[in-house]
């Protein structure tokens, strides 16, 4: 069987501008069976189609919450409660399981400074690892795993190529080389404009992670609907981790 690994992020990964109102990064990874992705692409062409008549709409969280760009059709209220029970019925549904990394940069800097390791680099490795860890416990033959990032530009796509080269041939702090490179990692940098599903559910996903682990206690509708999602492992839920 074969996976693929979808990873999108909320926030800014940079340390030397903080957002007193959203001081985080947030990397999101969606792990899901090549199978599994083919009915999750299926089941969001058909809501894209019911509503605007086209496959080539893309899901974009920001533009959604705002009603921005094709998204301004939402402003009819009717019309937004039909799309978000079908797309909550999608997310909710279908067999995933969620690995993300959260880093609240003020207390990060308080700890390391503003001159330290990539956040970025830090939640890869991190969902990268636990990755691993989900597919050992699925105990099945696995022909390899295939992860999508969406592009940010050459200078950060280069090195976080850099980074993952290393991550195969040095591991991780629980994980021995040998132990990923069984698994036939790869990477892809994709551009939004390419609409690709997994990483627009990556991205659907990522915010209301994002707001949950600011305001674990706040209402938070969209959260609830994919919380059973997180990958859970001895009733611990292995999937999220708050840096630092």
């Amino acid at each position: 069987m074969f996976f693929n690994l979808f990873i999108d992020e909320s926030g800014d990964h940079g340390l030397n501008n903080l957002n007193p109102n959203f001081p985080l990064f947030l990397l999101c990874g969606v792990v899901i069976s090549s199978g599994e992705y083919e009915l999750l692409r299926q089941d969001f062409n058909t809501i894209k189609r019911s509503i605007w008549q086209s496959e080539n709409v893309i899901f974009h969280s920001r533009d959604i919450r705002k009603c921005e760009k094709e998204f301004k059709y939402l402003f009819d209220l009717v019309l937004k409660a039909s799309f978000y029970q079908q797309l909550d019925n999608v997310i909710a549904s279908r067999n995933y399981r969620i690995i993300a990394s959260a880093i609240k940069k003020d207390n990060y800097i308080r700890k390391y400074g503003r001159i330290s390791d990539d956040v970025y680099e830090i939640g890869l490795s991190f969902i990268i690892e636990r990755a691993i860890f989900f597919l050992d416990d699925l105990k099945i033959k696995i022909s390899g795993l295939n992860i999508i990032i969406e592009k940010r530009g050459k200078k950060e796509d280069k090195k976080l190529e850099e980074h993952f080269q290393r991550i195969l041939s040095r591991g991780t702090g629980y994980v021995t080389p040998e132990r990923i490179q069984a698994y036939n990692l790869s990477i892809q940098f994709k551009s939004k404009k390419e609409n690709i599903n997994g990483l627009q559910l990556a991205d659907l996903i990522a915010y209301p992670i994002a707001r949950y682990v600011l305001e674990p206690h706040r209402v938070n509708p969209s959260f609830e609907v994919f919380k059973h999602k997180f990958y859970n492992k001895n009733g611990k839920r292995y999937g999220l981790k708050n840096f630092p």
